[in-house]
């Protein structure tokens, strides 16, 4: 095989070292346009999560308050139980408290 032969079927080396940093800038380039898109897409993600969760607790709390009617007569409001609680147990202790403690 001559030289003109083998030139026809291999690479040299500088034209190896050209394909290999050209192959390293396009993987670069795809690597930085893909991580922008990973990003955005988990930023998207996280977004719709988060407002999932705030929702699902600003819902949970206005029921435990007693705003939103119960669902499927699953009854959560505390505050009807914590008004009866302060009349039945902390009222007689205030009226019993009145002749120690001045302006009750």
């Amino acid at each position: 095989m001559t030289e003109d032969q083998i030139r026809k079927v291999t690479y040299t080396k500088d034209e190896v070292n050209m394909l290999i940093q050209a192959a390293v800038a396009e993987a670069k380039e795809m690597d930085t346009i893909l991580m922008a898109k990973h990003n955005r897409t988990a930023t998207i993600i996280s977004m719709i999560l988060g407002l999932i969760c705030l929702a699902l607790f600003v819902d949970g709390l206005l029921r435990i308050l007693g705003i939103i009617p119960p669902f499927m007569d699953l009854d959560v409001n505390v505050i009807d139980d914590i008004i009866e609680r302060v009349e039945d147990d902390v009222m007689p202790l205030v009226q019993q408290a009145k002749g120690y403690i001045p302006r009750i």
